[in-house]
């Protein structure tokens, strides 16, 4: 086993350079880093410091959110591999994967509202002859709570 090289905190970037290079506020950082999705260093002075690597950590969280993905789903992915590990182009495409049936599911079901509230949206009423959220008599309680139509598969 080789020994530990001393970290070069002069390449580390400061929490404040990492907002700016992300295009996030501060906060979002120590968010991310309080959920443990990305991780940081100390220097001397107790100050963070960050591995250039964290801006494409960021941009991977960015984008899941952006596409609904938890923070906790997010999170698993991520854990799968070293922390702060400079993943390889196949370990991201495996990422991808893993999200893609999740992702497919979404897109069916925000299809499938857009095109079946198209005639209600705007009329106020929710006709409850037409509306394909109606529900008589509670017929779908037994499967479960709340709008049970939308949810079929």
């Amino acid at each position: 086993m080789q020994p530990k090289k001393p970290i070069d905190f002069s390449r580390l970037l400061t929490v404040g350079e990492v907002a700016h290079r992300a295009g996030v506020p501060v906060s979002t950082i120590h968010f991310y880093e309080s959920k443990g999705l990305i991780a940081s260093t100390r220097n001397a002075g107790n100050q963070r410091r960050f591995a250039s690597v964290v801006l494409r950590y960021i941009a991977v969280i960015k984008v899941a959110q952006r596409t609904g993905i938890p923070l906790e789903e997010i999170k698993e992915a991520l854990g799968r591999y070293p922390p702060g590990s400079k993943l390889t182009a196949a370990q991201w495409r495996e990422l991808s994967t893993r999200w893609r049936a999740n992702l497919d599911e979404r897109i069916t079901k925000l299809t499938r509202l857009r095109d079946e509230l198209d005639s209600c949206i705007g009329c106020g009423c929710l006709s409850l002859d037409e509306c394909p959220l109606r529900n008589p008599q509670d017929a779908l309680g037994a499967e479960g709570p709340g709008p049970r139509i939308l949810e079929r598969p």
